[in-house]
Protein backbone atom coordinates (compact mmCIF):
# COMPACT_ATOMS: atom_id res chain seq x y z
CA UNK A 1 0.00 0.00 0.00
CA UNK A 2 1.24 3.21 -1.22
CA UNK A 3 0.57 6.73 -0.31
CA UNK A 4 1.39 10.46 -1.70
CA UNK A 5 2.95 12.08 0.94
CA UNK A 6 4.36 15.56 1.48
CA UNK A 7 6.76 15.10 4.20
CA UNK A 8 7.74 13.23 7.40
CA UNK A 9 8.91 14.79 11.03
CA UNK A 10 10.37 12.54 12.79
CA UNK A 11 10.10 14.51 16.04
CA UNK A 12 6.76 15.70 16.19
CA UNK A 13 5.98 17.01 20.00
CA UNK A 14 2.54 18.68 19.56
CA UNK A 15 0.79 16.45 17.09
CA UNK A 16 -0.74 13.82 19.85
CA UNK A 17 0.74 12.62 23.27
CA UNK A 18 4.81 11.82 23.74
CA UNK A 19 7.45 11.93 21.07
CA UNK A 20 6.16 11.06 17.76
CA UNK A 21 6.63 10.25 13.77
CA UNK A 22 4.33 12.72 12.26
CA UNK A 23 3.66 11.81 8.11
CA UNK A 24 2.26 15.09 6.26
CA UNK A 25 -0.57 13.67 4.03
CA UNK A 26 -0.40 15.28 0.48
CA UNK A 27 -3.93 16.75 -0.80
CA UNK A 28 -6.83 18.62 0.88
CA UNK A 29 -9.72 20.19 -0.50
CA UNK A 30 -9.92 22.64 2.47
CA UNK A 31 -8.77 26.45 1.79
CA UNK A 32 -8.61 27.68 5.55
CA UNK A 33 -7.50 31.41 5.31
CA UNK A 34 -4.79 30.68 8.12
CA UNK A 35 -3.40 27.54 6.72
CA UNK A 36 0.10 27.54 7.22
CA UNK A 37 1.07 24.70 5.01
CA UNK A 38 -0.69 25.51 1.32
CA UNK A 39 2.01 23.53 -0.38
CA UNK A 40 0.37 20.26 0.77
CA UNK A 41 -2.93 21.47 -0.98
CA UNK A 42 -2.17 20.11 -4.33
CA UNK A 43 -3.55 16.35 -5.23
CA UNK A 44 -1.68 13.77 -7.17
CA UNK A 45 2.26 15.17 -6.32
CA UNK A 46 5.12 14.61 -3.01
CA UNK A 47 6.54 11.86 -2.58
CA UNK A 48 5.27 7.86 -2.84
CA UNK A 49 5.88 6.40 -0.13
CA UNK A 50 4.84 2.85 1.16
CA UNK A 51 3.59 1.63 4.74
CA UNK A 52 7.09 -0.43 4.97
CA UNK A 53 8.85 2.90 4.77
CA UNK A 54 7.18 4.85 7.26
CA UNK A 55 7.73 1.93 9.42
CA UNK A 56 10.93 1.55 8.56
CA UNK A 57 11.64 5.48 9.46
CA UNK A 58 10.01 4.73 12.75
CA UNK A 59 11.97 1.58 13.81
CA UNK A 60 14.99 3.61 13.37
CA UNK A 61 13.86 5.99 16.21
CA UNK A 62 11.30 3.56 18.30
CA UNK A 63 13.09 4.18 21.72
CA UNK A 64 12.22 7.91 21.44
CA UNK A 65 8.18 6.69 20.85
CA UNK A 66 7.88 4.90 23.63
CA UNK A 67 5.80 6.67 25.04
CA UNK A 68 4.20 8.55 21.47
CA UNK A 69 3.33 6.85 17.88
CA UNK A 70 2.72 7.99 14.73
CA UNK A 71 0.79 10.78 13.62
CA UNK A 72 -1.17 11.27 10.23
CA UNK A 73 -1.86 14.79 9.49
CA UNK A 74 -1.92 16.58 6.71
CA UNK A 75 -2.59 18.20 3.76
CA UNK A 76 -5.77 15.85 5.02
CA UNK A 77 -5.35 12.05 5.72
CA UNK A 78 -9.03 11.52 5.19
CA UNK A 79 -8.52 11.90 1.40
CA UNK A 80 -6.09 8.92 1.37
CA UNK A 81 -7.94 6.89 3.84
CA UNK A 82 -6.52 3.37 2.31
CA UNK A 83 -3.34 4.33 2.91
CA UNK A 84 -3.52 5.63 6.09
CA UNK A 85 -5.71 2.54 7.64
CA UNK A 86 -3.20 0.34 6.19
CA UNK A 87 -0.44 2.60 7.98
CA UNK A 88 -2.52 2.17 11.29
CA UNK A 89 -3.13 -1.57 11.25
CA UNK A 90 0.26 -1.97 10.58
CA UNK A 91 1.21 -0.05 13.88
CA UNK A 92 -1.21 -1.69 15.76
CA UNK A 93 0.01 -5.24 14.84
CA UNK A 94 3.58 -4.36 14.43
CA UNK A 95 5.29 -7.56 15.44
CA UNK A 96 7.90 -5.36 17.88
CA UNK A 97 5.13 -3.47 19.64
CA UNK A 98 1.47 -1.82 19.14
CA UNK A 99 2.13 1.69 18.05
CA UNK A 100 -0.30 4.29 19.25
CA UNK A 101 -1.94 5.93 16.50
CA UNK A 102 -3.16 9.73 15.77
CA UNK A 103 -5.09 10.83 13.40
CA UNK A 104 -5.15 14.72 12.58
CA UNK A 105 -7.89 15.93 10.61
CA UNK A 106 -10.92 18.23 9.96
CA UNK A 107 -12.98 15.52 8.77
CA UNK A 108 -13.84 17.05 5.49
CA UNK A 109 -13.15 14.24 3.33
CA UNK A 110 -15.10 11.99 5.19
CA UNK A 111 -17.74 10.51 3.35
CA UNK A 112 -20.96 9.04 5.25
CA UNK A 113 -22.48 7.35 1.92
CA UNK A 114 -19.11 5.43 1.29
CA UNK A 115 -18.43 4.56 5.40
CA UNK A 116 -16.34 1.16 4.20
CA UNK A 117 -13.70 3.36 2.81
CA UNK A 118 -12.79 4.34 6.70
CA UNK A 119 -13.54 1.22 8.61
CA UNK A 120 -9.62 0.15 8.37
CA UNK A 121 -8.65 3.53 9.49
CA UNK A 122 -11.39 4.55 12.32
CA UNK A 123 -11.05 0.57 13.60
CA UNK A 124 -7.26 1.56 14.08
CA UNK A 125 -6.78 4.89 15.50
CA UNK A 126 -6.63 5.58 19.25
CA UNK A 127 -6.78 9.21 19.34
CA UNK A 128 -8.37 11.95 16.92
CA UNK A 129 -7.46 15.54 16.59
CA UNK A 130 -10.20 17.29 15.13
CA UNK A 131 -10.19 20.83 14.03
CA UNK A 132 -13.13 23.05 14.28
CA UNK A 133 -12.95 25.61 11.92
CA UNK A 134 -15.91 27.87 12.58
CA UNK A 135 -19.18 27.19 14.14
CA UNK A 136 -21.31 29.59 11.64
CA UNK A 137 -22.25 27.85 8.00
CA UNK A 138 -21.36 30.63 6.80
CA UNK A 139 -18.48 31.65 8.23
CA UNK A 140 -17.01 28.60 7.60
CA UNK A 141 -17.14 28.79 4.00
CA UNK A 142 -16.16 32.06 4.51
CA UNK A 143 -12.71 31.12 5.84
CA UNK A 144 -12.57 27.50 4.43
CA UNK A 145 -14.13 27.80 0.89
CA UNK A 146 -16.17 24.87 2.03
CA UNK A 147 -18.70 24.27 4.60
CA UNK A 148 -19.06 22.34 7.62
CA UNK A 149 -21.63 19.41 7.20
CA UNK A 150 -18.61 16.66 6.53
CA UNK A 151 -16.44 17.85 9.58
CA UNK A 152 -19.52 17.54 11.87
CA UNK A 153 -21.10 14.13 10.36
CA UNK A 154 -17.23 13.01 10.95
CA UNK A 155 -17.25 13.92 14.42
CA UNK A 156 -20.55 12.87 14.76
CA UNK A 157 -19.09 9.47 13.27
CA UNK A 158 -15.94 9.44 15.71
CA UNK A 159 -18.18 10.10 19.01
CA UNK A 160 -20.79 6.91 18.15
CA UNK A 161 -17.46 4.83 18.00
CA UNK A 162 -16.31 5.99 20.97
CA UNK A 163 -12.83 7.35 19.21
CA UNK A 164 -11.10 9.78 21.86
CA UNK A 165 -10.99 13.16 20.34
CA UNK A 166 -9.01 16.25 21.55
CA UNK A 167 -10.68 19.42 19.71
CA UNK A 168 -8.51 21.55 18.52
CA UNK A 169 -9.91 25.47 17.11
CA UNK A 170 -7.50 28.23 16.04
CA UNK A 171 -8.59 31.90 17.37
CA UNK A 172 -8.52 34.74 14.17
CA UNK A 173 -9.48 38.23 15.30
CA UNK A 174 -12.30 39.09 13.97
CA UNK A 175 -12.72 35.68 12.60
CA UNK A 176 -13.05 33.77 15.23
CA UNK A 177 -13.26 35.14 18.69
CA UNK A 178 -16.29 36.96 19.40
CA UNK A 179 -18.62 35.47 21.92
CA UNK A 180 -20.94 33.78 19.70
CA UNK A 181 -18.18 32.03 17.57
CA UNK A 182 -16.98 30.69 20.84
CA UNK A 183 -20.05 29.60 22.57
CA UNK A 184 -21.34 27.97 19.44
CA UNK A 185 -18.03 25.56 19.31
CA UNK A 186 -19.02 24.65 22.53
CA UNK A 187 -22.44 23.99 21.56
CA UNK A 188 -21.42 21.67 18.92
CA UNK A 189 -18.82 19.79 21.03
CA UNK A 190 -21.26 19.44 23.61
CA UNK A 191 -22.85 16.68 21.62
CA UNK A 192 -19.88 14.57 22.30
CA UNK A 193 -19.12 12.38 25.02
CA UNK A 194 -15.51 11.35 23.35
CA UNK A 195 -14.04 14.74 23.50
CA UNK A 196 -11.23 14.27 26.03
CA UNK A 197 -9.68 17.35 25.69
CA UNK A 198 -9.52 21.78 23.89
CA UNK A 199 -6.48 23.03 22.33
CA UNK A 200 -7.61 26.58 22.01
CA UNK A 201 -4.65 27.37 19.10
CA UNK A 202 -3.82 31.74 18.75
CA UNK A 203 -3.27 32.59 14.89
CA UNK A 204 -0.21 33.28 14.30
CA UNK A 205 1.35 35.05 10.72
CA UNK A 206 4.59 32.65 10.27
CA UNK A 207 2.94 31.08 7.19
CA UNK A 208 2.85 33.78 5.39
CA UNK A 209 6.23 33.71 3.38
CA UNK A 210 5.10 30.49 1.37
CA UNK A 211 2.33 32.14 0.20
CA UNK A 212 4.49 34.59 -1.18
CA UNK A 213 6.65 32.26 -2.48
CA UNK A 214 3.87 30.15 -4.62
CA UNK A 215 2.49 32.92 -5.50
CA UNK A 216 -1.05 32.70 -3.32
CA UNK A 217 -2.77 35.54 -2.16
CA UNK A 218 -2.99 35.96 1.83
CA UNK A 219 -6.47 36.13 2.13
CA UNK A 220 -5.76 37.58 6.07
CA UNK A 221 -3.38 40.07 4.91
CA UNK A 222 -3.15 42.59 7.80
CA UNK A 223 -5.08 40.82 10.62
CA UNK A 224 -3.03 40.57 13.32
CA UNK A 225 -1.84 37.85 15.53
CA UNK A 226 -3.99 36.63 17.85
CA UNK A 227 -2.86 37.66 21.44
CA UNK A 228 -1.47 34.59 23.63
CA UNK A 229 -2.24 36.13 26.16
CA UNK A 230 -6.59 36.24 25.20
CA UNK A 231 -6.63 32.10 25.66
CA UNK A 232 -7.06 30.70 28.60
CA UNK A 233 -10.10 33.41 28.66
CA UNK A 234 -11.34 32.18 25.00
CA UNK A 235 -10.92 28.72 26.31
CA UNK A 236 -13.29 29.33 29.42
CA UNK A 237 -16.31 31.06 27.37
CA UNK A 238 -16.15 27.80 25.01
CA UNK A 239 -16.12 25.16 27.91
CA UNK A 240 -18.94 27.43 30.14
CA UNK A 241 -20.73 26.89 27.14
CA UNK A 242 -20.52 23.76 26.29
CA UNK A 243 -21.25 22.65 30.04
CA UNK A 244 -24.53 25.03 29.83
CA UNK A 245 -25.26 22.93 27.00
CA UNK A 246 -24.68 19.23 27.98
CA UNK A 247 -26.88 20.14 30.97
CA UNK A 248 -29.64 21.59 28.63
CA UNK A 249 -29.28 18.13 26.99
CA UNK A 250 -29.25 16.02 30.43
CA UNK A 251 -25.66 14.68 29.61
Amino acid sequence: MRGRVHSIETFGTVDGPGTRLVVFMQGCPMRCAYCHNPDTWKFGIGHEKSVADVLALYDRNRPFYRKGGITATGGEPLAQPAFVGALFEAAHTDPKGHIHTCLDSSGITYDPHHPELFERLLANTDLVLLDIKHSDPKGHHALCEVGPERPLTFGNELSRRKIPVLIRHVVVPGYTDSPAELAGVGRIIAHWNNVIGLDVLPYHTMGTKKYEELGIPYRLSGVPAMDPKRIPEIRKQILIARALERKRLGL
